[in-house]
């Protein structure tokens, strides 16, 4: 997926979006993602994580082998980031390679369960939560840096039956509620935008915090940063807009707090989740949501118990 936005706001991309229709389902084509909308009505968006990695590369490449192509980021320090991805274009291992030449694979999503249906979604009951609410959806405007710390590295809220793709875990709600999430509720998106104000930068700093020790921690930790809208506007529009908002709060953490970009994943869902039932602008659906999804691609079990 190549090509760059021009403007920030979702008026401006109105020009740039092109739709065909395909054995039914709807494709809306924009510069740097695509939204499809199947015969059911069903709607989802595809992005391209790739776009964070350029920040402060000193060198991009691409190469083809077999039928997986490899881009590999090379960082100033020399250490390299090489996605991998199969022929149909979805992402198969995400790695990080030291100077010295380790390489640790921090995504493996090669694993594919033939019962998925579409090869996406996992039709799965909704877990059982035994935790305080407050801690299952942790408020960031609300909690402590240890309560937010704590949550990223929350165990599951139920038993996870198996591995996961990162597709499933994407497209499918209740295996991501397996996990805790928190709420970014400190930053707030105008009507239409997915631009970080200056002014609010700054709140992501315990966000960062958190997901910074995660990771020092355990390398290998996934986090997934999720968009959302309020009910405002079609569906198409909130569904590009979301994805956005979610990648601009991925590339803030990166770019401004040092959060390494190739431990975290991000993911719009338009006006799918509200949190205040409103068909009007509501600020509070205009929001982020970070999540821990290690366990879920690594199909491990809860362990320990959540914190009280």
């Amino acid at each position: 997926m190549a090509g760059a936005v021009v403007g920030a706001t979702i008026a401006d991309l109105h020009n740039q979006r092109q739709e065909v229709v395909e054995d039914g389902r709807t494709i809306y084509t924009e510069p740097d993602r695509i939204i499809i909308r199947d015969p059911s009505g069903q709607e989802y968006v595809r992005g391209d994580d790739l776009y964070r990695f350029r920040y402060g590369a000193r060198d991009i490449r691409t190469e083809t082998v077999g039928r997986e192509t490899r881009t590999i980021v090379v960082r100033p320090d020399g250490s390299e980031i090489i996605t991998v991805v199969g022929p149909d274009g979805q992402l198969l291992r995400r790695i990080r390679r030291d100077r010295g030449g380790r390489e640790l694979v921090i995504i493996d999503n090669s694993y594919r369960d033939p019962q998925a249906i579409g090869g996406f979604y996992v039709d799965a009951p909704p877990p059982v939560v035994n935790i305080p609410y407050d801690r299952y959806i942790v408020s960031a405007e609300d909690a402590s840096p240890d309560v937010i710390y704590d949550t990223m590295e929350a165990p599951p809220v139920d038993r996870i039956q198996r591995r996961y793709s990162l597709e499933e875990i994407r497209y499918s709600p209740n295996v991501r509620m397996l996990m805790p999430s928190i709420d970014v509720n400190t930053i707030n998106f105008d009507t239409g935008s997915w631009a970080i104000p200056p002014d609010q930068a700054a709140k992501l700093q315990v966000i960062a915090d958190g997901l910074n020790r995660a990771i020092q921690r355990n390398p290998r930790e996934v986090f997934l940063i999720e968009g959302h809208t309020d009910a405002v506007g079609n569906d198409t529009d909130n569904l590009s807009l979301s994805d956005r908002r979610a990648q601009s709060a991925a590339e803030l953490l990166t770019q401004q707090f040092g959060v390494p970009a190739e431990n975290l994943t991000s993911q719009g869902y338009g006006s799918q989740y509200l949190k205040e039932q409103t068909d009007g602008p509501s600020r509070i659906n205009r929001r982020v949501t970070v999540r821990r999804i290690t366990p879920l691609l690594n199909g491990g079990t809860a362990s320990a118990a959540p914190p009280q």
